[in-house]
């Protein structure tokens, strides 16, 4: 499986404040981030797989909820994650 229980702990080490913390929305927004690339990768090859891009929309969205969240809460939190994750062209 691409994402397995280490690989999440990885990313919530790197983005969360501790390997546990799972809430924060900059731990969450990489989750997201990473599912995202997996998925629009399996897109590039699958391109009938509809559930996959529904799936795909979905998360997009979510992410984009958590990063408005993020900006109208703590501006300087929202451009770090986004430079970060490399969102922003």
């Amino acid at each position: 499986m691409y994402l397995d229980s280490a690989k999440k702990k990885e990313i919530f080490e790197k983005y969360g404040k501790s390997n546990t913390d799972t809430g924060s929305p900059e731990a969450q927004i990489a989750l997201f981030s990473y599912r995202i690339s997996h998925l629009t990768e399996h897109l590039k090859l699958n391109r009938k797989d509809y559930s996959t891009e529904r799936s795909l929309t979905m998360l997009v969205g979510k992410r984009r909820r958590l990063l408005n969240y993020l900006k109208d809460r703590d501006i300087e939190r929202y451009r770090a994650i986004v430079k970060e994750l490399g969102l922003r062209k």
